[in-house]
């Protein structure tokens, strides 16, 4: 008999950190919201980390990803705990959800659906072209390359015809071990920023804005990016949640992360499903009403 109701995931760093700052204090705060809101729903809930190896999986009905910021850093280690995992209990958001949005070749289901994706060309494993021979047949001449599975823009670049030539051995490195993809800087990612739009259960619940420092382009925290309160309009609601109907099935929650293309339209940069940040301190009643999804299932 499962005698856990939910488990909160998290990684190691944050189950008892000694070390104090801001971003764990907010980390530590966002986890406990989400705990206390299922448990003012009546279930017993606990936090532990993914790779707890003390930790029976059998006895918790849910593991719900929410703090696993080491995943991406760790990825066979971590697919290996998935495929154990998946056997023992249920993850939320689903498994299928997760290999699904684990690598951003998904974004190429979103754009079929038709639901507007910044241009995203993709190279995989092992592809032989350097970057001034791609940038030449694409003809971008500013472009920001990442890996297809990533967080925290781990090896993100912002290139251009001028400093492709100095990327050019680490990007040999980079494909010949994992597949990557090439998009066109979308300038207003520095003068508006990045919207990301929370929806729990399908629904809207809340918006943050992310701007990048001065001089970057990265509006992750990592990268000294700030984070601001955010009111959507109307449209920028019903884009991010028909963006969540284009993914393949409805999940829990999500974070949709928008930005305003150089012809000025929204356009989706990711859809984060495994384990976004959820700014659940900007809206408390997202993770009421995340729990209350949870407590129905």
């Amino acid at each position: 008999m499962k005698t856990i109701d939910v488990v909160i995931l998290t990684d190691k760093r944050y189950t008892n950190p000694t070390e104090k700052s801001p971003y764990i204090d907010n980390v530590l705060l966002e986890d406990q919201l989400v705990k206390e809101a299922l448990e003012k729903e009546g279930l017993h809930v606990e936090k532990i980390a993914w790779d707890d190896v003390n930790f029976d999986w059998n006895t918790t009905k849910y593991a719900l990803f929410r703090t696993t910021w080491d995943y991406f850093d760790r990825f066979q280690e971590f697919s290996s705990w998935l495929k154990d995992v998946e056997q023992k209990t249920i993850l939320l958001n689903s498994t299928k959800t997760i290999y699904w949005n684990i690598d951003k070749h998904y974004l190429q289901d979103v754009d079929k659906a038709g639901v507007k994706i910044v241009p995203t060309y993709f190279m995989e494993k092992g592809d032989t072209r350097t970057l001034a021979q791609l940038h030449q047949e694409l003809g971008w001449k500013h472009t920001v390359l990442k890996p297809c599975i990533s967080g925290a823009a781990r090896h993100t670049y912002k290139l251009n015809l001028h400093t492709i030539k100095k990327h050019e051995i680490l990007y040999k490195n980079l494909i010949s071990d994992e597949a990557m993809m090439l998009q066109p800087f979308m300038e207003q990612i520095v003068t508006k920023g990045e919207i990301s739009l929370i929806v729990i259960n399908g629904n809207y619940t809340h918006a943050i804005l992310k701007k990048a420092k001065a001089g970057d382009f990265r509006v992750q925290d990592d990268f000294g990016g700030s984070v601001h309160e955010y009111n959507p309009s109307q449209a920028e609601i019903e884009f991010a949640e028909n963006a969540v109907k284009a993914c393949i099935e409805s999940p829990m929650y999500a974070r949709v992360d928008i930005i305003w293309d150089n012809d000025d339209k929204l356009a989706i940069s990711e859809i984060e499903l495994i384990e976004p940040e959820l700014w659940f301190r900007f809206n408390n009643d997202a993770a009421t009403q995340l729990a209350k999804g949870i407590s129905k299932l």
